[in-house]
């Protein structure tokens, strides 16, 4: 839960803050320090925890800083610009700036940015951006133009992704907002158009970022009130493009659209951010924690003497202005979950087990590629190098993916498995698949409550797996009796077990009429069964003539009278599906799947019979749909044929012709399925006798034709 504790005063000396507030607040080298930088003239140094200034530099009278001080985090420096052009570089021991180390370049500097485990990087008002050593080198180096005339830098932000910087700056040009990313790896430059979403009649007033793993979440605070997310691709498909991309909302109203002071937003960590500003309901300026995951208000804090609009987040510190003194206040953000409220242990993963990932990265980072010259070769003694800052080794996203599934909640699961397939297929693409979904299985089991239905559904769609890859996950979906996913399973894998198969079938043949209609399953195979006029003048047409045959000249006499005792029930059997479409669509998937008639007929037995003599009248339904039309075929994208009606019907007759045969209500089924089959019997006799005529009368043709001296025939062998 997120908390904000009691704040305090950084320092009781009243800074030197303009119009628009403090330069900036930066990191230093030491955990707990930090460079706070005013509109005037001066650089100081504090030591959060003692809540005192360690030290204080000033440019002379006439100068200006017009870029916040930054620390380089491999000599222990400082670095400054003042007078937009004049680089200055100092360290703990110096007093006075002005005899400290200067640099004058030739174009006016934006920002310094500086993270930990690189050089900092200098970005131009132009949109160029040089690394810090590159620049001392040649000071007066040209500076080339990068974005287009009248477009101003808004904000910038300085990213280590996987061992690999990335710059991101956004831009504004006429009201209209631009993003450039900066891979320094491999010298990449993309520029995005961000287009208007909701937001269209709005300000945007503040940016914030975060990294989430391939993607850059851009969240921005308008004018409106609202929190806007762009989500930016680390690595674009075709950089050289410029591409657009639309903003989404994210929170709604979060503070007042008519701020005195202005408003700031920070992101906290992926789920949180913090907003300053007026909320609705409230004329003074408060600080107010979010969770954009849940679209909740955690906690806020008033500010009665106001801010300047400013906000800066390091560590487990917020900084701003409270009226005329930095303000620190401490952020904390412990872990909780429902189960820890109830009393319930958490599921944690074995800390002496891993999870094992069959990725293998081939690609070995050859350093920053900065093209930066190394410190040895500078002339200057007080750019000393410190030992670097080991990186955290490039995780991927196969094995981030392994690490959530264990622990995370069945949302942010079925998020992270999106974003996965959306990314392009890797070489393990199918391995990593499989290790997922055992993953997924293996919670299942040891968390009875956990059911990520979403996430396997869509994994199976990916058609990479197979009931012998993963055969744990239809025996889980019988247990649930999940006939969503056993219908997507009966579509999907080719090698499913004959009793699993039985299996599926019995949950399809008992499952109630009332749990069908809440299930969404694929309709696909399944006609519409609404034109019941169309089928009763069918079925009357059946009942005098069937495929040519009239079945009151039909021997069978006993047959005949226990038909015509009740035609109003037979006609309404005939003409009505005897089981909702939803169960239709499901015993499709049955009549499609694979198998083997010896290994499938002990398995038919197991069926309940009342259940046997429902799919019977089923298939006899559908048999009488197919020979309403020449073709013998149902209408619909993926029907079962003629000859899988026909085989099934079959098979359940020899597995349970014993016990159905006893059944009184299956009598009149049996029946109707022995007069269809008499009938078509007389139909072939019939078609045999027309046979005989047939060739007779083409005997008399070939005479006819061949009285002549020559005859020409055309043959069609194709």
């Amino acid at each position: 839960m997120a908390a904000l504790e009691e704040e305090f005063t950084l320092s009781s000396v009243v800074l030197s803050a303009g119009p628009e507030g403090l330069l900036g607040v930066e990191q230093s080298d030491k955990t707990d320090q930090f460079l706070v930088t005013d509109s005037g003239r001066t650089v100081i140094l504090y030591k959060v925890s003692d809540q005192k200034p360690l030290g204080s530099w000033s440019v002379k009278q006439g100068q200006i800083i017009t870029c916040p001080a930054v620390c380089n985090f491999q000599t222990g420096e400082y670095v400054v610009v003042h007078d937009n052009k004049v680089l200055r570089i100092w360290n703990n021991e110096d007093v006075n700036l002005d005899k400290v180390f200067k640099a004058t370049l030739s174009a006016e500097v934006y920002r310094i940015l500086s993270v930990q485990g690189t050089e900092p990087l200098v970005l131009f008002k132009e949109g160029a951006v040089r690394g810090l050593e590159a620049l001392l080198a040649d000071p007066q180096q040209k500076i080339e133009t990068v974005i287009s005339d009248e477009e101003v830098i808004k904000w910038t932000k300085f990213f280590i992704v996987f061992r690999h910087p990335v710059l991101i700056f956004i831009t504004e040009k006429h009201g209209n907002y631009f993003a450039y990313v900066q891979m320094f790896n491999s010298r990449i430059l993309t520029k995005y158009t961000l287009l208007l979403g909701q937001e269209e009649n709005s300000v945007t007033e503040s940016f914030t970022a975060s990294v989430d793993r391939k993607f850059i979440s851009l969240m921005s605070l308008s004018s409106d009130g609202c929190i806007y997310e762009t989500l930016i691709p680390i690595r674009p498909a075709d950089p050289e493009k410029n591409q657009s991309l639309v903003k989404s909302l994210l929170l709604k109203a979060v503070v007042s659209g008519n701020a005195r002071n202005g408003v700031a937003l920070t992101a906290l960590d992926q789920d949180h951010v913090a907003v300053l500003g007026s909320p609705l309901a409230a004329s003074k300026e408060c600080l107010s924690v979010w969770n954009i995951k849940f679209q909740t208000l955690q906690t806020s804090k008033e500010l009665p003497q106001g801010t300047s609009g400013q906000l800066w987040y390091y560590g487990e510190h917020l900084f701003m202005l409270h009226g005329k003194s930095l303000t620190v206040i401490p952020y904390k953000c412990e872990v909780s979950s429902l189960a820890g409220a109830l009393g319930k242990l958490k599921h944690s993963q074995d800390p002496g087990t891993h999870v094992v990932s069959h990725f293998v990265n081939w690609e070995t980072p050859q350093g920053c590629g900065l093209g930066f010259q190394n410190s040895e070769q500078s002339r200057r003694i007080l750019r000393r190098r410190k030992i670097e800052v080991s990186l955290q080794p490039e995780v991927p996203p196969s094995k981030q993916l392994l690490s959530t599934i264990m622990k995370d909640s069945e949302k942010h699961i079925e998020v992270e498995v999106r974003k996965f397939l959306a990314l392009k297929q890797t070489p393990d693409f199918h391995t990593v698949i499989g290790d997922t979904v055992t993953g997924l299985l293996e919670r299942c089991k040891a968390e009875p409550s956990f059911y990520p239905r979403n996430c396997l559904m869509q994994l199976i769609q990916t058609h990479v797996l197979s009931y012998s890859l993963c055969p744990d996950l239809m025996e889980i979906a019988l247990k649930k009796k999940d006939v969503q996913l056993l219908q997507l399973c009966l579509q999907q894998f080719p090698d499913i077990p004959e009793s699993v198969t039985c299996a599926c079938l019995k949950i399809f043949l008992s499952i109630g009429d009332d749990s069908l209609q809440e299930t969404d399953v694929s309709m696909e195979s399944v006609f519409d069964y609404s034109n019941s006029v169309h089928d009763e003048k069918m079925e009357e047409q059946t009942e005098i003539l069937q495929n040519g045959f009239n079945p009151e000249e039909d021997k069978c006499n006993n047959c005949d009278q226990e038909l015509n005792k009740k035609p109003q029930d037979e006609t309404k059997e005939s003409t009505s599906c005897p089981v909702v479409q939803q169960r239709a669509a499901l015993l499709n998937a049955i009549l499609h799947s694979a198998y083997s008639e010896t290994f499938l007929l002990p398995h038919l037995k197991d069926i309940p019979a009342q259940h046997i003599t429902l799919f019977l009248k089923y298939l006899y339904f559908l048999y009488l749909k197919c020979s309403e039309n020449a073709t013998m075929t149902l209408p619909g994208i993926h029907p079962p044929t003629l000859n899988q009606i026909m085989d099934w019907i079959c098979l359940l007759l020899d597995a349970n012709f014993t016990v159905v045969v006893m059944m009184p209500e299956a009598k009149r089924l049996l029946i109707n399925l022995y007069k269809l089959v008499k009938s078509q019997i007389s139909v072939y006799s019939e078609l045999n006798k027309i046979e005989v005529s047939f060739r007779e009368l083409q005997k008399l043709n070939q005479e006819k034709n061949n009285r002549g001296l020559y005859s020409i025939e055309v043959l069609e062998l194709f």
